[in-house]
Protein backbone atom coordinates (compact mmCIF):
# COMPACT_ATOMS: atom_id res chain seq x y z
CA UNK A 1 0.00 0.00 0.00
CA UNK A 2 1.56 3.22 -1.42
CA UNK A 3 1.57 5.84 1.45
CA UNK A 4 0.58 9.70 0.86
CA UNK A 5 1.03 12.24 3.27
CA UNK A 6 0.76 9.59 6.22
CA UNK A 7 -2.23 7.68 4.66
CA UNK A 8 -2.11 4.22 3.56
CA UNK A 9 -4.12 4.23 0.51
CA UNK A 10 -5.56 1.35 -1.51
CA UNK A 11 -3.62 -0.76 -3.96
CA UNK A 12 -6.66 -2.31 -5.97
CA UNK A 13 -8.24 1.05 -7.39
CA UNK A 14 -7.30 3.87 -9.29
CA UNK A 15 -5.29 6.32 -8.28
CA UNK A 16 -7.51 9.66 -8.58
CA UNK A 17 -10.48 7.13 -6.43
CA UNK A 18 -7.35 5.80 -4.08
CA UNK A 19 -6.28 9.72 -3.28
CA UNK A 20 -9.80 10.01 -1.83
CA UNK A 21 -9.16 8.26 1.06
CA UNK A 22 -7.24 11.44 2.79
CA UNK A 23 -9.09 13.44 4.43
CA UNK A 24 -9.56 17.01 2.43
CA UNK A 25 -9.24 15.49 -1.15
CA UNK A 26 -12.37 14.37 -3.17
CA UNK A 27 -12.56 13.45 -6.78
CA UNK A 28 -12.38 16.71 -8.07
CA UNK A 29 -9.26 17.82 -5.93
CA UNK A 30 -7.53 14.40 -6.76
CA UNK A 31 -8.09 14.94 -10.76
CA UNK A 32 -6.36 18.35 -10.29
CA UNK A 33 -3.56 17.61 -8.17
CA UNK A 34 -2.49 14.36 -10.67
CA UNK A 35 -3.18 16.81 -13.51
CA UNK A 36 -0.67 19.22 -12.41
CA UNK A 37 1.70 16.28 -11.46
CA UNK A 38 1.22 14.45 -15.56
CA UNK A 39 0.40 11.48 -13.91
CA UNK A 40 -2.44 8.97 -15.75
CA UNK A 41 -5.27 9.43 -12.94
CA UNK A 42 -6.45 5.52 -14.49
CA UNK A 43 -3.02 4.04 -13.29
CA UNK A 44 -3.48 1.73 -10.11
CA UNK A 45 -1.84 3.03 -6.92
CA UNK A 46 0.53 0.31 -6.66
CA UNK A 47 2.05 0.75 -10.21
CA UNK A 48 2.76 4.46 -9.34
CA UNK A 49 6.73 5.02 -8.71
CA UNK A 50 8.04 6.73 -5.56
CA UNK A 51 8.97 9.50 -7.74
CA UNK A 52 5.33 9.55 -8.77
CA UNK A 53 4.25 9.57 -4.96
CA UNK A 54 6.94 12.29 -3.77
CA UNK A 55 5.36 14.62 -6.74
CA UNK A 56 2.02 14.02 -5.45
CA UNK A 57 3.02 14.68 -1.55
CA UNK A 58 4.93 17.61 -2.77
CA UNK A 59 1.62 19.22 -4.50
CA UNK A 60 -0.55 18.23 -1.51
CA UNK A 61 1.77 19.88 0.97
CA UNK A 62 2.19 23.09 -1.09
CA UNK A 63 -1.57 23.35 -2.34
CA UNK A 64 -3.94 21.78 0.18
CA UNK A 65 -4.89 21.39 3.69
CA UNK A 66 -5.65 17.39 4.38
CA UNK A 67 -5.79 15.34 7.57
CA UNK A 68 -4.73 16.53 10.78
CA UNK A 69 -4.24 19.88 9.40
CA UNK A 70 -7.90 20.28 8.18
CA UNK A 71 -9.31 18.84 11.16
CA UNK A 72 -7.77 20.80 13.57
CA UNK A 73 -8.73 24.29 11.81
CA UNK A 74 -12.41 23.25 11.06
CA UNK A 75 -12.85 22.34 15.01
CA UNK A 76 -10.61 25.82 16.24
CA UNK A 77 -13.61 27.31 13.49
CA UNK A 78 -16.04 26.15 15.35
CA UNK A 79 -14.53 26.66 18.94
CA UNK A 80 -14.50 30.71 17.60
CA UNK A 81 -18.20 30.40 16.82
CA UNK A 82 -19.05 28.81 20.21
CA UNK A 83 -17.13 31.24 21.94
CA UNK A 84 -18.28 34.39 20.56
CA UNK A 85 -22.04 33.42 21.22
CA UNK A 86 -23.21 33.84 17.57
CA UNK A 87 -26.32 32.44 16.42
CA UNK A 88 -23.93 29.46 14.80
CA UNK A 89 -22.21 28.88 17.98
CA UNK A 90 -25.56 28.44 20.33
CA UNK A 91 -26.12 25.65 17.59
CA UNK A 92 -23.41 24.32 17.39
CA UNK A 93 -23.54 24.22 21.42
CA UNK A 94 -26.98 23.07 21.60
CA UNK A 95 -26.32 19.83 19.14
CA UNK A 96 -28.93 21.66 17.23
CA UNK A 97 -28.46 21.46 13.09
CA UNK A 98 -26.51 24.94 12.20
CA UNK A 99 -27.17 25.87 8.41
CA UNK A 100 -31.10 26.57 8.46
CA UNK A 101 -32.66 22.47 8.40
CA UNK A 102 -36.06 22.15 10.42
CA UNK A 103 -36.20 20.72 14.08
CA UNK A 104 -39.70 20.12 14.69
CA UNK A 105 -39.62 16.82 12.73
CA UNK A 106 -36.93 14.96 11.29
CA UNK A 107 -33.38 16.71 12.94
CA UNK A 108 -32.64 13.32 14.20
CA UNK A 109 -29.02 12.88 12.85
CA UNK A 110 -27.91 16.24 14.63
CA UNK A 111 -30.53 15.69 17.99
CA UNK A 112 -29.93 12.17 18.60
CA UNK A 113 -32.47 9.67 19.33
CA UNK A 114 -35.97 10.85 20.87
CA UNK A 115 -36.68 11.68 24.17
CA UNK A 116 -40.06 11.67 25.37
CA UNK A 117 -41.31 13.60 27.78
CA UNK A 118 -43.49 12.31 30.49
CA UNK A 119 -46.85 13.73 31.39
CA UNK A 120 -48.79 14.83 27.78
CA UNK A 121 -52.11 13.75 27.61
CA UNK A 122 -54.73 13.62 25.14
CA UNK A 123 -57.41 16.16 25.15
CA UNK A 124 -60.34 13.89 25.89
CA UNK A 125 -58.34 12.31 29.26
CA UNK A 126 -57.85 15.52 30.15
CA UNK A 127 -61.47 17.07 30.19
CA UNK A 128 -62.18 13.51 32.21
Amino acid sequence: MPRIVGVDIPNDKSIWIAMTYIAGIGKNTSEKILREAGIDKTLKANKLTEDDLSKITQIIDRNYLVEGQLRRQVSQNIARLRDIGCYRGVRHRKGLPVRGQQTQSNARTRKGPRKTVAGKKGVKEAHG
